[in-house]
């Protein structure tokens, strides 16, 4: 090959090499600093494109996940308040047995009556608690099933049913039910009390179904969005020990490319000798 002072053409040859393994080294290094194979449309347009549509959908997972928690919550605090309502039901029937005694006195039917306003009052007083974030299903004030998200399209609901535990709502209606009366009219609110009891546990158990498949759909969404982030990572994610020995190997070639670059350099330097006696 011809020695050229204007042209260096060995040297052309070893700067491109050794560009186009800085330019290699520093991808490398980049897919090492974030962990990702393909960060932007630049590195992989088709593969970037449909990791960000699962990034969308993944998101939007998180907003159903929150719908679907605060359900959660709202149906445990509707559980636990009818619970304690269903017990109290429970201790009035005592009450109202031992006033339908006929051998009862007026004292004794009063004291009895006492204890049943004060339970029946607590019902009153714990179905109006029973709040969560501003929501409560058994205190008569939404009588329409309430709607939570269960995909990340929103056009898909899970529904929580209320339920009215008041004194006077449709599941309990006791309002205005006395002990003082006569034996038959004690009979009567034992029969309104053991159809409450009914009611109660019929209503119970419905929202205990409906909490059940919140839970479900709960887990399930979760597993999703697992599945949609491993996923995401299987189209993106970069093999760090593979990433590792790649940059090794462009190390040593960098050190060689800048080694060659240096000789080629070095040999027009051949032509001074041409001229020196």
């Amino acid at each position: 090959m011809a020695i050229s002072v204007n042209t260096n053409k060995s040297a052309l040859i070893a700067l491109q090499n050794l560009n186009t393994t800085n330019e290699k080294l520093a991808d490398v290094q980049s897919r090492i600093n974030t962990g990702l194979r393909v960060s932007n449309a630049k590195d992989n347009a088709a593969i970037y494109a449909i990791a960000q549509k699962q990034r969308a959908e993944f998101s939007s997972l998180s907003a159903v996940k929150m719908s679907l928690d605060r359900a959660t919550s709202i149906t445990d605090v509707a559980m636990t308040a009818g619970q304690e309502i269903s017990d109290i039901l429970v201790q009035m029937r005592e009450k109202v047995v031992g006033a339908a005694d006929g051998s009862a006195s007026t004292a004794s039917k009063k004291a009895f009556d006492d204890e049943y306003q004060t339970l029946l009052q607590a019902i009153g007083q714990f179905a109006n608690s029973a709040e969560f974030d501003g929501v409560s299903v058994l205190n008569g004030t939404i009588t329409a099933p309430i709607s939570f998200l269960a995909n990340a399209e929103g056009d898909s609901y899970i529904t929580l049913s209320p339920q009215d535990f008041t004194v006077s709502g449709s599941v309990i209606n006791l309002s205005g039910t006395v002990l003082t009366g006569s034996s038959s009219a004690t009979q009567s609110v034992l029969a309104q009390l053991d159809a409450a009891i009914s009611s109660v546990t019929a209503s119970l158990a419905e929202l205990g179904a409906q909490a059940k498949q919140i839970e479900k759909h709960v887990t399930f969404v979760s597993k999703l969005q697992d599945v949609l982030e491993t996923g995401i990572g299987n189209l993106v994610d970069a093999d760090i020990a593979k990433e590792s020995a790649r940059l090794q190997a462009l190390q040593v070639q960098q050190q060689l490319g800048a080694q060659a670059l240096s000789i080629a350099n070095s040999a027009p330097q051949i032509i001074l000798q041409l001229f020196q006696g």
